[in-house]
């Protein structure tokens, strides 16, 4: 069922609800293409939106540091690891609305109702398509010794590779997230290093055969000129892990209340308008992700890596192993 911001607005009017005239956003997206989103707001709402940005660290920190004196309405930014450990760490409050319920499935939402998903990047393969014949089809096979030598991808610190470990451990067990992990640092062809757009450079350079990194990075190539990806794209084949299996690993970028929110229902009204149609395209369209709410529209850069069957693994479980992959990761040696 589609849900437009007049529409929104309207049943939000209908229900007697008042509001701020301004929202205090802690932000850790920093994409030039958000602008949309929040001008749009303002523009249907009259609500002025004052942005606070930085990295998800040291926002987290801020509010901590601020306590119950603390001026942010919503926290935004990127994995459900982050999400958890604000909500856990008492900096999110729970939220009670119809909209998110209908719009956001179960699987991407907290189990308390303290942070919502709104937009998602499935992590999966890269290949040299010239030198690598049978890529692999599972994360397992990363592992491989046929690979050996061959795989690139990010250090264990990075956020993407922790919520896949603690993925991993969430669907396969401990004991199996560790054979994984240690198959995997034997088939480096390099100590990790870069961020993921690095990571399909190197399959572009011939330094990686194999690389993992999540979709948006390559779809962004395909929409826009990416230095070291866009002018050799046709010669990097992809593929979505798992598909007769548990299905490709999701990354999230969600947010939600804070717990001292001084605007709290424009702060809810925030969240619900990010479940709208238009938001939920805009998060495509400006910057090549997946929208949560299932049926959306998606930009052409992104639907042309074709269809794919995601992992549905309840993220708040995810979020809470994220302490026994990092233990994996030290204990193999990835670095």
């Amino acid at each position: 069922m589609k849900l437009t911001l007049t529409a929104l607005l309207a049943s939000t009017v209908l229900a007697g609800a008042g509001f701020a005239q301004e929202l205090n956003l802690y932000s850790s997206r920093h994409y030039e293409t958000d602008e949309r989103l929040y001008s749009d707001f303002t523009e249907a709402t009259g609500i002025t939106i004052n942005r606070i940005e930085g990295n998800a660290d040291e926002l987290i920190a801020r509010m901590q540091a601020e306590g119950r004196n603390s001026p942010a309405d919503v926290l935004l930014t990127v994995d459900s690891s982050r999400l958890h450990r604000a909500a856990e760490a008492g900096l999110l409050q729970p939220v009670e609305s119809d909209v998110l319920e209908a719009r956001i499935p179960a699987n991407l939402q907290d189990r308390e109702n303290r942070w919502f998903g709104y937009s998602q990047r499935a992590r999966i393969i890269y290949y040299d398509k010239e030198t690598v014949e049978n890529p692999p089809a599972t994360y397992a096979d990363l592992a491989d010794p046929a690979y050996r030598g061959l795989v690139c991808i990010r250090s264990s610190t990075n956020m993407y590779n922790q919520t896949l470990m603690a993925s991993i451990v969430t669907n396969e067990g401990e004991e199996a997230a560790r054979a994984w992990a240690e198959g995997v640092v034997a088939n480096f062809a390099r100590t990790p290093q870069g961020g993921d757009t690095d990571q399909i450079r190197g399959v572009v350079s011939g330094e990686c055969g194999i690389a993992v990194a999540n979709t948006y990075y390559f779809s962004r190539a395909i929409r826009r000129e990416v230095e070291g990806v866009s002018a050799n794209i046709a010669d990097i084949g992809w593929v979505f892990p798992d598909q007769e299996g548990n299905g490709a690993h999701m990354n999230l970028s969600g947010g939600g209340v804070a717990a001292n929110a001084p605007n709290r229902a424009a702060a809810i009204l925030f969240l619900e308008y990010l479940a709208s149609d238009q938001a939920q395209e805009y998060f495509s369209a400006g910057n090549d992700e997946y929208p949560a709410v299932e049926g959306v529209a998606l930009a052409p850069s992104v639907a042309a890596l074709g269809e794919f069957v995601a992992d549905d693994v309840q993220l708040s479980d995810v979020a809470d192993n994220i302490p026994i992959a990092q233990a994996i990761f030290n204990a193999v040696g990835w670095p």
